[in-house]
């Protein structure tokens, strides 16, 4: 009777093999995928700039036309959430728009999202640097990049913001960079 939990423990160990619980919502992108220096985007006033030039920082990446959809101002209203909701850590964190076309921004978006990096990117260049899920598209997705630059982490086509919100909390709490 001593010995059974040890049999047990043995047991389950080697021949069931039990393994480790995720605790995270978005889906790690394996093996990590720098920032191309190659990745030009425009700023804001049209000026042409890496995008690897904004490494330092975490940066929560939402993709879209510039006319941006309902689906569009939800994740852009989602990532300004998350990164309000990091109180002392927000500074941390960049959250930024990657605009598939040169359009005008509509002034209520522009109104709301004054903190949000507007940037006019190629969508090819997106579309092989960012990795969607079967069925979606980049379009679909919140993308976070680490501050070395690594695009590391992918939340679902319509995501919970209170499981983004978790993620993004303990990536900030445990990481010392950014």
């Amino acid at each position: 009777m001593c010995a059974a939990p040890i049999i047990a423990s043995y047991l389950t160990y080697y021949v069931i093999k039990p393994k480790g619980g995720a605790t995270n919502y978005g889906a790690l992108i394996e093996p990590q995928r720098p920032i191309a220096d190659t990745l030009i985007v425009k700023d804001e006033t049209g000026k042409p700039m890496p995008l690897a030039s904004l490494r330092g920082r975490w940066l929560m990446v939402s993709v879209d036309r510039s006319a941006c959809d309902k689906a569009c101002a939800t994740k852009l209203y989602f990532m300004r959430q998350i990164r309000v909701a990091q109180g002392g850590e927000r500074e941390r964190m960049l959250t930024v728009w990657l605009r598939t076309d040169a359009d005008t921004v509509p002034d209520v978006i522009e109104r709301a999202y004054p903190d949000t990096r507007k940037l006019i990117a190629d969508p090819a260049a997106l579309s092989a640097w960012l990795p969607a899920d079967t069925g979606t598209s980049d379009v679909d997705h919140i993308y976070l990049v680490d501050p070395n630059g690594n695009l590391m982490m992918r939340f679902p086509k319509n995501p919970d913001p209170n499981k983004v919100k978790s993620d993004v909390t303990k990536l900030l709490k445990w990481s010392s960079i950014g």
